[in-house]
């Protein structure tokens, strides 16, 4: 007597029901993840329209157990997603625990110390990276910055450049 799962061990497509459930609950907690972001962190992430839909539904969901259908909607709308590993990554950017934020974190922290360090030489190389970045703001926040560091005072203007310059990493690292 064989049982079910016998007859697709030679099929590589197959999957347990207790695997497909597993992989349900993943997109769930992905999409209650999306929910918990705001307007304006959801606004350029890849994806489809109805997902956007559905985000902006939910936040007007209060009864526990109409939200508890919604999110497993959402997860069945993002298990139809194109891009579904850009999301992920995007999602993860603005997950304080997650190694995407860190690693953005972290290089927009090189970039603020090379900046200060070097000055307006490397302003023409971050706007190779990043295109979109104002130009002459960018330079008047390394110069501020630079200001500071060699008067040995700290007003705030290299957390200003660092905060300018992750926003500029977000966006060049999340394609819309």
């Amino acid at each position: 007597m064989t049982t079910e799962e016998d007859d697709f061990q030679g099929d590589e497509d197959y999957k347990s029901k207790s695997q497909l459930k597993r992989e349900m609950h993943a997109l769930q907690d992905l999409g209650k993840r999306l929910i918990e972001l705001r307007p304006d962190q959801v606004a350029p992430l890849p994806i489809s329209d109805r997902l956007r839909a559905a985000i902006d539904e939910s936040r007007r969901i209060t009864q526990r157990e109409a939200r508890r259908r919604h999110l497993q909607y959402i997860g069945k709308a993002i298990r139809q997603e194109e891009q579904l590993d850009e999301l992920i990554r995007a999602i993860e950017a603005y997950d304080s625990g997650s190694a995407e934020h860190t690693r953005r974190q972290h290089l927009a922290e090189r970039w603020r110390d090379r900046l200060i360090a070097e000055g307006d030489a490397l302003v023409g190389e971050f706007i190779d990276y990043c295109p979109s970045a104002d130009i002459q703001h960018l330079r008047n926040l390394t110069r501020n910055a630079r200001r500071d560091a060699q008067k040995e005072k700290n007003t705030g203007q290299a957390k200003k450049l660092f905060r300018y310059l992750r926003e500029c990493v977000d966006e060049q690292e999340n394609p819309s």
